[in-house]
């Protein structure tokens, strides 16, 4: 690679870093298991893969300690189970942040309080005792002057909607909106906090699998859908969930809290009744985010402009969660901290092999794909890496989710300076058609990734486009797998 691809290359990734600077990507650091390694051990592991936000269940002070000076960013959590004493009273509260909060920052760099998690949907009807909590939390906070440095919120899961689908039709379950919602938006708007939202499309898409593209849960280039009520167009099933709780609290006027996705994730492995819970569906959904967010094109139709940031769920597999087998299989790495599949937290890093492919592979999901792949890359996913199909096929294609303007530039210097083959783009030539942005796009970027030996750098372009390992076929025009 030439002096000026690097410095094109290197400029692209500083555009993306600074574009995406109020979207960031976190990890949810569960330890529902008897075989995970030490805190230290874990903080080390985290700062080796560049994770500089995490997120408890808990305040144990083994963990915070582990993570004092370390420069990662904590959200830590007040569990369910004493939501009701921290509710009921304000010394409680005051006591508990002294204990769990005060003692540990600054040299913690806690951030955020997750006043328990989910309360909606625990089955001892916690509900009324959750806005009581966040306001004797955040009284706590004032009188120790942390209350502009620390937030509280709590997250919901997608339950707390009456209706998602269409997105533009989202809208608080009737027992929760004005009641519950309201005042609790409320409170995160005058505290200058932000709405916690736990969601996962592979709930959706495991329910629906005969409706739901695997694509569109995936973020891979699809069709899109286009919600009736709106117009907007949809091509991220996560999007089409987020901005259904958008539209939910714009129907009680709070359009300008914004949202953190607390948790999302995808299954490595399942049971067989669980479609589309496999390491390679995992890896695509958790990969294509992470470098959604990072390249900068993490807004939603509703929201374009808002840079989410993401927690990830989660950093292990906990094997003493109970439930489905994949509820013991989000997790991206083993406790032994391999890779469960090779999925980078920085963009532009390259595969953890260092063999210079994405690390990760194409899977439809369906049928008898539920185990962690097929024979051909069964050893290869054991040892933590999912590898890209025995033919050895790979090309570039455009991210549509990247945008026009991202994807334009990223064309002119892949058929200018970057020496791509762009003749059979040129008007009147074979794959002129579809005369589209994104079709145009993907043959440059494909040209300019196969001239220049599959390298991993020559198939990002700041987060403009991403390897795939099935023949792609844009209109008439098949891309070529070779220079």
């Amino acid at each position: 690679m030439g002096p000026f691809t690097l410095s094109f290359l290197f400029s692209f990734f500083l555009l993306s870093a600074s574009s995406s600077e109020g979207g960031s990507i976190g990890i949810n650091y569960g330890r529902v298991a008897n075989n995970l390694p030490s805190a230290s051990t874990v903080v080390q592991l985290l700062k080796t893969n560049g994770v500089t936000q995490v997120k408890l269940y808990d305040t144990d002070p083994t963990v915070l300690k582990s993570l004092a000076g370390s420069r990662i960013k904590v959200t830590v959590a007040l569990p369910n189970e004493i939501l009701s004493a921290t509710a009921a009273r304000a010394s409680f509260a005051a006591s508990w942040v002294q204990r769990n909060v005060a003692a540990f920052y600054p040299s913690t760099q806690i951030q955020a309080i997750a006043v328990g998690n989910e309360v909606f949907v625990n089955p001892k009807n916690l509900t009324s005792y959750l806005l009581p909590a966040m306001t004797n939390v955040q009284a706590a906070l004032v009188k120790l002057n942390l209350d502009k440095a620390i937030k509280v919120s709590s997250p919901i899961a997608l339950t707390a909607l009456q209706s998602s689908y269409p997105p533009s039709a989202g809208a608080f379950r009737s027992d929760l909106a004005q009641p519950v919602m309201k005042p609790m938006l409320d409170f995160l708007r005058q505290t200058g906090s932000y709405l916690m939202v736990n969601a996962y499309p592979f709930f959706a898409y495991e329910a629906n699998a005969n409706d739901i593209s695997l694509d569109y849960a995936l973020f891979r280039p699809n069709a899109g859908v286009v919600d009736p009520g709106s117009g907007l167009k949809y091509y991220s099933l996560l999007d089409a969930q987020i901005d259904a709780v958008a539209y939910a609290m714009s129907a009680l006027n709070y359009n300008d809290v914004h949202i953190v996705i607390s948790e999302t994730g995808w299954p490595s492995k399942g049971d067989a009744t669980e479609t589309g819970a496999n390491a390679n569906n995992a890896a695509a959904y958790n990969g294509n985010l992470i470098r959604r967010v990072l390249s900068g094109n993490c807004g939603t139709p509703k929201r374009p402009q808002d840079d989410i940031d993401v927690y990830l769920f989660a950093l292990f597999n906990e094997n003493q969660k109970p439930g489905p087998t994949s509820e013991r299989n989000y997790g991206m790495f083993y406790p032994n901290q391999q890779k469960v599949y090779d999925v980078e937290f920085v963009l532009g890093s390259g595969a953890s092999s260092g063999k210079g492919d994405m690390g990760w592979q194409e899977d439809g999901g369906r049928g008898g794909s539920n185990s962690n792949s097929t024979s051909n890359n069964k050893s290869n996913i054991g040892s933590g890496n999912v590898r890209s199909s025995s033919t050895g096929e790979m090309w570039c294609v455009a991210n549509v989710m990247a945008g026009k303007e991202k994807l334009q530039k990223a064309l002119d210097f892949a058929c200018g300076e970057g020496g791509a083959d762009c003749k059979a783009i040129q008007p009147g030539a074979g794959c002129f058609e579809p005369n589209t942005i994104e079709a145009h796009a993907s043959y440059a970027f494909n040209s300019y990734y196969q001239k220049k030996g599959r390298g991993f750098w020559t198939c990002d372009f700041g987060g403009a486009a991403y390897v795939v390992n099935r023949p792609p076929k844009i209109g008439n025009c098949a891309l070529p797998s070779t220079a």
